[in-house]
């Protein structure tokens, strides 16, 4: 395990530093107050490797990208004007206009109630595959090194 505020890998300890609480390396730990330390296993560490490895997957809900023609179209297909139908769903007639015209994208919450009302599809699930990044040491500048920094 690597420390929480310079990355330095070894023994760490629980600290509250401002308020936060972080396991911290030794040299880090003199910047707050510390609360106990970290028991380190290997089999924990190894089971953290092969997670960070494996591909994760996300599946959102999106609004389908041609909603303003969907709605329209259906709309005008019931007979309805846009006032009648922003009466039926409890919403402002400004606001179908907007929705419509492809100004305003509608919630998920919104664009549930209308598909509910006109009985099309305006709900899609989006799925997003999100694979590890390896992570290298670069010289970058971290918080560590600013409160080293500004210690010295």
């Amino acid at each position: 395990m690597k420390c929480d505020m310079c990355g330095a890998p070894g023994k760490l300890y629980e600290a509250v530093i401002e308020d936060a609480e972080l396991k911290v390396c030794h040299e880090c730990s003199k910047f707050g107050k510390v609360t106990g330390i970290v028991k380190q296993d290997e089999s924990s560490e190894t089971t953290s490797k092969n997670k960070n490895k494996e591909t994760k997957t996300e599946v959102m809900e999106i609004v389908v990208n041609d909603y303003a023609e969907k709605i329209r179209k259906k709309r005008e297909s019931l007979g309805l004007n846009q006032k009648e139908f922003a009466k039926k769903i409890s919403e402002k007639e400004s606001l179908i206009q907007k929705i419509e015209s492809g100004h305003f994208e509608p919630s998920l919450g919104l664009a549930k109630k209308i598909s509910g009302l006109l009985k099309i599809k305006l709900i899609e699930e989006y799925e997003e595959k999100h694979e590890p990044q390896s992570r290298t040491k670069t010289d970058a500048f971290t918080i560590g090194d600013l409160i080293k920094t500004k210690n010295k």
